[in-house]
C-alpha cells in the first residue's frame, strides 16, 4: 500500500520479451554495442544521423558547445528539407508512390516522388510570387489533405518557416498563433468533412485575418469542390499551382541551426508556446529516429495516424518518412467513421508496414472489441509503435495480439513538441520489450530521474525525468540559452532540461513514465499521481479507458473523481465495486474514487489526448473553457449530466 509519494512496485513492468528473430535478422539497428559506441564516440556519434542527409555544404563538426548553451549542431553546414525528402530521390524512386491519401467520404489520392516534386516546385514558385521569402513565416491551416505536406515542403524549399496551426482550433486560437509568429501569409481552404459533416474553415480563417493586426495575404484551397469567393488579398491554390505548372524553383540552401518551422503547443492546459526547430539537428534527428526506432526503410509504407497540426505528424508523417524515401499514409476524419474497421480496412489496403498511434485510440479500438481488426488481414505489419502518453500494460497487450498478430515488436516511443523527435524507446532489433515501459534512452541521449533536490532517486522510485546532454533535435531556444531557462539551468547540477514528466528507472535503464510531474491530485494532504491511478482502473477487466481528476470538496478539500468508459455489455453495479477494490489493492483504501463516474467516451483533442481540464471544470460545476479543440464534443453534455454535485 502507498500514499502516492513513491512508486507502486505492484505496477512496475517486469515482464520481458524479446522481439523475434525473423526482426532482428533484418532490422535497421541491431548491434547491441550501439549504445556503448554512441556513448564513447559522443558527441561525434551524431554524424551517423547527419549521414542519412544531403548536404549542400558539409558541416564542420558535428557538435560545437561546452556545459551550457549557446550548442550548435553541425556548424557550418547548409542543407534544404525539401531536397532531403524529395529531389536526392528521384533517381532512384521517381515512380515509387511517396504520399497515399485517404479522404472522410472514401476519397483517395496517391502521389509518387516525381509528382510531389512537381507540385511542391509548382507551389513554391507561386509563393514565391507571392512575395514569400526566405526567413518568412507561412502560417498552415489545413485539414489533413495531401496539400499539408505539399506547402511545408514549398516552405522549405524556399527557405521560408512553417507554422501550421491544427485545423480544428477556432479562429481566436489561430490568431492568437498568427500574431505570436509574426506571421503574414495564410494558406487555408474553404473547408473539409469530419464525420460526414462539411466544417466551413475558411469562415475561421476569415474571422482570423480580421483580428490580427496586420494586413495578412491569404491562399485558399478549393477543397470541398464548390467554388470558393475570392476577395482582395485572397488566392486561389489551385490556380496558383497551374500558372506555374513545370516550373523548378531553385532550393534555398539553409545553415544546419536556421528555422525550419514552428509549432505550438496544444494549449489544452494552459499558455500554448511557440517552438521552433532547426534544419539541420531536427531533420536528422527525426531520419535517425524513423529508420532506428521506427525501422523505416525505402521499400516500406508507413502510417502515423497523427494530425500533422501536432509534432508527431510534422516529424513521422512527414519529415522522418520522406526523409528516408519512404511511402507515408494520411487519413483524414476519424478511425470510427464511417464503420469502426476504418483503420484495419486502411492498412488491410496499402499494405501497411508500419503502424504508429497514441495509446488513447488502442484503448478505442479495444472498447469497440478486436472482431474489427479480425475481418481484415493485418499481415503486412511488421511494426507496431505508440506515442503520446502512457500505454499500460493491458492495451500494450491487446494491440500486439489483436493487430499485431502476436509476434510484431511494439515500440513505446517518448518525446515531446519541445525535443522534436523520440528520445527515449527500445531499439526493435535490439532491445527486450516491457509492456508498460517505454524502454532506455536512445543511444546518444543522456537521462535522470532526480528528486525534489535534482539528486537522482533510487531505482524504482518515482521522481522526475530530465534530459542531461543536448541532442541534435532540440530547439532553438534551448540551443542558444534564450528561453525556459527554468527548465534548463541549474546551479548545483549545471545544464539539463526538464520535461516536467514524472517517472520511475529500473535495474535495466528502462524508464517507467508516470504521467506529467504536476499531475497529482491532493487529498487530505496525500498526494496521488493521476496515472497511478488511472493504470490501477484500466487494468480492471471491462474498463476500456479511464482518467481521473481532483474536484473541489468541503472536508479534503479535494476529492477523486474517476471519469470511467466501459467495454460494450459490462454490468456497471458490478464494475463499479471492482474499480473501487483494484484503486484499493493498488493503492489504498484513501485513494478510493469519491466519484465514478461512468460515461461512454471521454472528451478528447483531434490529436487524441484526454483532455482533463475539461473533466475539472465539469466535476467542479465550473463554466468550460475553450473546447475548439475538443474532437467530441457531444460528450460534454452527458459527462455533465451523469456527474454528481457533492453532497
Amino acid at each position: 500500500m502507498m500514499t502516492g509519494d513513491g512508486a507502486d512496485p505492484t505496477r512496475t513492468p517486469t515482464e520481458s520479451i524479446d522481439p523475434p528473430s525473423w526482426f532482428r535478422e533484418r532490422a535497421a539497428v541491431s548491434d547491441p554495442g550501439i549504445y556503448e559506441t554512441f556513448d564513447r564516440e559522443w558527441p561525434d556519434c551524431w554524424a551517423r544521423a547527419a549521414d542519412l542527409l544531403d548536404w549542400e555544404t558539409e558541416y564542420e563538426t558535428a557538435f560545437r558547445g561546452g556545459d551550457a548553451p549557446p550548442f550548435e549542431w553541425f556548424p557550418g553546414g547548409e542543407l534544404n528539407a525539401s531536397v532531403n525528402c524529395l529531389d536526392r530521390h528521384l533517381p532512384e524512386r521517381k515512380n515509387q508512390r511517396a504520399l497515399v491519401w485517404e479522404g472522410q467520404l472514401d476519397e483517395r489520392r496517391s502521389y509518387t516522388y516525381l509528382e510531389l516534386s512537381r507540385e511542391v516546385n509548382a507551389l513554391a514558385a507561386g509563393l514565391r510570387d507571392l512575395g514569400i521569402d526566405e526567413g518568412d513565416v507561412v502560417t498552415l491551416y489545413l485539414p489533413m489533405v495531401p496539400e499539408l505536406p505539399a506547402t511545408m515542403l514549398a516552405c522549405a524549399r524556399l527557405g521560408a518557416v512553417h507554422n501550421v496551426v491544427f485545423a480544428g482550433f477556432s479562429a481566436d486560437a489561430l490568431a492568437e498563433r498568427m500574431e505570436r509568429a509574426d506571421s503574414e501569409f495564410l494558406l487555408t481552404c474553404d473547408g473539409y468533412y469530419r464525420r460526414g459533416d462539411a466544417i466551413a474553415q475558411k469562415n475561421k480563417a476569415d474571422n482570423a485575418r480580421l483580428a490580427v493586426d496586420r494586413d495578412v495575404d491569404v491562399v485558399v484551397l478549393d477543397h470541398l469542390g464548390e467554388g470558393v469567393h475570392l476577395g482582395e488579398g485572397y488566392h486561389d491554390y489551385g490556380a496558383l499551382v497551374k500558372d506555374h505548372e513545370g516550373e523548378e524553383v531553385d532550393p534555398v540552401p539553409r545553415a544546419a541551426s536556421d528555422p525550419l518551422f514552428r509549432i505550438y503547443t496544444s494549449g489544452t492546459t494552459g499558455e500554448p508556446r511557440g517552438v521552433t526547430h532547426t534544419t539541420g539537428g531536427y531533420l536528422a534527428h527525426v531520419a535517425w529516429t524513423a529508420q532506428s526506432v521506427l525501422d523505416i526503410r525505402p521499400e516500406d509504407t508507413h502510417w502515423c495516424a497523427a494530425d500533422i497540426g501536432w509534432i508527431t505528424g510534422h516529424s513521422y508523417v512527414v519529415y522522418g518518412p520522406l526523409a528516408l524515401g519512404a511511402t507515408t499514409v494520411l487519413s483524414a476524419g476519424t478511425a470510427d467513421h464511417p464503420e469502426r474497421d476504418r483503420l484495419w480496412k486502411l492498412i488491410d489496403r496499402h499494405a501497411v508496414d508500419v503502424f504508429y498511434t497514441a495509446p488513447t485510440a488502442i484503448r478505442a479500438f479495444m472498447k469497440w472489441g478486436a472482431e474489427h481488426p479480425e475481418r481484415h488481414d493485418l499481415s503486412s505489419l511488421r511494426l507496431l509503435g505508440t506515442v503520446g502518453e502512457p500505454i499500460d500494460q493491458r492495451a500494450w497487450h491487446w494491440y500486439r495480439e489483436h493487430i499485431g498478430g502476436g509476434d510484431c515488436p511494439v515500440v513505446d516511443t517518448w518525446w515531446q513538441t519541445e525535443t522534436g523527435a523520440i528520445l527515449v524507446s527500445t531499439l526493435p532489433g535490439v532491445d527486450a520489450m516491457k509492456p508498460g515501459s517505454a524502454g532506455k534512452p536512445l543511444p546518444g541521449i543522456e537521462t535522470e530521474v532526480v528528486g525534489p533536490t535534482g539528486d537522482p532517486v533510487a531505482t524504482g522510485e518515482r521522481g522526475e525525468l530530465v534530459v542531461t546532454r543536448p541532442w541534435p533535435g532540440m530547439p532553438v531556444a534551448l540551443a542558444e540559452g534564450t528561453g525556459w531557462g527554468e527548465h534548463a539551468v541549474s546551479e548545483r547540477h549545471g545544464w539539463r532540461y526538464h520535461p516536467e514528466d514524472a517517472a520511475t528507472v529500473d535495474d535495466d535503464g528502462y524508464v517507467t513514465f508516470l504521467g506529467r510531474a504536476d499531475e497529482a491530485v491532493n487529498v487530505a494532504g496525500r498526494r496521488f499521481s493521476t496515472m497511478e491511478l488511472e493504470s490501477a482502473i484500466v487494468g480492471v477487466p471491462g474498463v476500456a479507458e479511464a482518467a481521473v481528476v481532483g474536484a473541489d470538496h468541503e472536508t479534503t478539500g479535494t476529492a477523486i473523481y474517476a471519469y470511467v468508459a466501459p467495454e460494450h455489455g459490462v454490468d456497471e453495479a458490478d464494475l463499479r465495486e471492482r474499480v473501487r477494490g483494484a484503486v484499493e489493492d493498488a493503492v489504498g483504501a484513501v485513494a478510493v474514487p469519491e466519484a465514478i463516474v461512468f460515461t461512454p467516451d471521454l472528451p478528447k483533442t483531434r490529436s487524441g489526448k484526454i483532455m482533463r481540464r475539461l473533466l475539472e471544470d465539469v466535476a467542479n460545476r465550473e463554466s468550460l473553457g475553450d473546447t475548439s479543440a475538443l474532437r467530441n464534443p457531444e460528450i460534454v453534455g452527458e459527462l455533465q449530466s451523469r456527474t454528481p454535485d457533492e453532497d
